[in-house]
């Protein structure tokens, strides 16, 4: 699976990793603080280290959690790890963060979310936070041996390149692919019209190439509907089929319909 390539063996993540109860069936880091970005965000030192990880009974897990970082939560902790699940399920985009945490020396902040949502999210794009991170280069630092999680994960990758392929036209380059993949999980983000840098996704991609690549080198290698020219860094699409998309993306249906696409009985809608 293309997300092996990119495990971790770094001392320091592991060690905050082991803070944590070890009932994860992933974990990983992502963000300026563990790639680096252009821009604002380019002091990879000093930057916060973002980590997801991912439970399968987060009741169990926060209960645990609570006894070992009470201080990590907020008031909610005196509500019981059933009300934290409660609202990490139930509200926003299926994750609980706890912010602003000191570990190790580092300042970090961690999402929980249990990985039947991440599945779902993986597999259908529900919401696209989570799923989004992980169509970017990410470090995984545990995972299990979850075969529908990680076959969802890997949907999730073949679903992101799908879809920059209908954002494309027939010839395009690598960096062009990579920057459409970069920003299907700011389409629509408020942030990206006021507050967030506009350049944000060029700023991910252009210093991460080499891990884009590795990313998706495989998956285009082996993708009908494209030929992959490795040695010139560009691509030649072939017809998409849009039935491979998640549900979600084809009830919204897409006006950025490219003129190479060719869809086998289907039509597409319209934006929402």
């Amino acid at each position: 699976m293309a997300l092996q390539a990119l495990h971790s063996s770094g001392v320091a993540f592991r060690k905050i990793l082991s803070h944590f109860p070890e009932e994860l069936s992933l974990a990983f880091a992502y963000g300026s603080g563990v790639y680096r970005q252009a821009g604002p965000n380019s002091d990879q030192k000093n930057a916060m280290l973002d980590f997801v990880f991912t439970v399968d009974d987060p009741i169990a897990w926060h209960s645990e959690n609570l006894k070992k970082n009470w201080s990590h939560y907020s008031f909610l902790k005196v509500l019981g790890p059933k009300i934290i699940t409660s609202v990490q399920n139930n509200y926003g985009a299926g994750v609980y963060y706890n912010p602003l945490i000191t570990c190790d020396g580092r300042l970090i902040k961690y999402g929980v979310i249990s990985t039947t949502l991440l599945i779902e999210d993986l597999l259908n794009w529900n919401n696209l936070y989570v799923a989004g991170r992980l169509q970017k280069p990410v470090k995984i630092v545990a995972m299990n041996e979850n075969v529908i999680l990680q076959s969802a994960l890997d949907k999730n990758l073949k679903s992101a390149v799908t879809a920059a392929f209908l954002m494309l036209p027939e010839s395009f380059s690598e960096e062009d692919l990579f920057i459409e993949i970069a920003g299907l999980s700011y389409s629509g983000d408020f942030r990206m019209v006021i507050g967030e840098d506009k350049t944000k996704v060029l700023n991910i991609v252009q210093p991460n190439m080499a891990h884009f690549r590795e990313l998706y080198s495989s998956i285009l290698q082996e993708n009908p509907q494209v030929v992959y020219k490795t040695q010139q860094g560009r691509l030649e699409g072939r017809e998409c089929q849009l039935q491979s998309l998640p549900l979600s993306l084809l009830h919204c249906g897409s006006s950025r319909i490219p003129s190479w696409s060719l869809f086998a009985g289907t039509t597409p809608g319209t934006n929402r």
